[in-house]
């Protein structure tokens, strides 16, 4: 609920869908009558993360011009970062990745389990929202399921919606991952307005 009122804070105007897998819908909908809490439209998930996208895609209200995919795993969406997505996709971008730089030392994994430093530097986390146009999108969907697709940013550019436009994401904009994250997701919330 926290992440769809602060989307809502974020894109007051914007249509927006939820997409739940068969097994969680009752208890949503228990939850949103115990909470009093408006749900947005319900779109049934699928087996992957790409299934579930596909699915929203194909009940895009008509017009949808811009699109925007966001992890329910991440609750410390701001208003900042969803408009610099759609402020990107709006200006020509074929869609708009926030990222955040890594703080941490990397290190890559070979096939033989030996493992090579990798320049921080070059790299970035990626988070959600991720925004494109619409009809990219659903043509770059339309393509089918690749297992290595972890984002719709990779189905995008596996389409040739390339180069994608890489915005200013939040250290905030964390995923919930482990059980720990609920913590310092309480504790983000407490100072990080969903208005900034």
């Amino acid at each position: 609920m926290t992440t769809i009122e602060r989307l809502r804070i974020a894109t007051p105007h914007a249509d927006m869908l939820l997409v739940l897998s068969r097994e969680c819908m009752d208890m949503w909908r228990e939850m949103c009558s115990a909470h009093d809490f408006q749900s947005p439209a319900i779109v049934e998930g699928g087996a992957t993360r790409w299934h579930s996208v596909s699915n929203a895609l194909a009940v895009l209200p008509y017009g949808t011009e811009i699109v925007t995919v966001h992890d329910g795993a991440r609750p410390i969406v701001t208003k900042s970062v969803v408009n610099a997505v759609v402020n990107a996709v709006e200006h020509g971008a074929h869609g708009a990745i926030p990222a955040v730089a890594v703080t941490d030392s990397l290190r890559m994994v070979d096939a033989d389990g030996i493992s090579h430093s990798v320049n921080r530097a070059q790299m970035r986390a990626v988070q959600t929202p991720q925004g494109f146009r619409a009809s990219e999108l659903i043509e770059a969907y339309s393509s089918g399921y690749k297992p290595e697709f972890t984002d719709d940013a990779s189905v995008m550019e596996h389409a040739g919606f390339a180069p994608l436009e890489l915005v200013e994401g939040s250290a905030a904009n964390i995923k919930v991952t482990h059980p720990f994250d609920l913590a310092i997701v309480a504790m983000l919330l407490d100072v990080t307005p969903a208005s900034h």
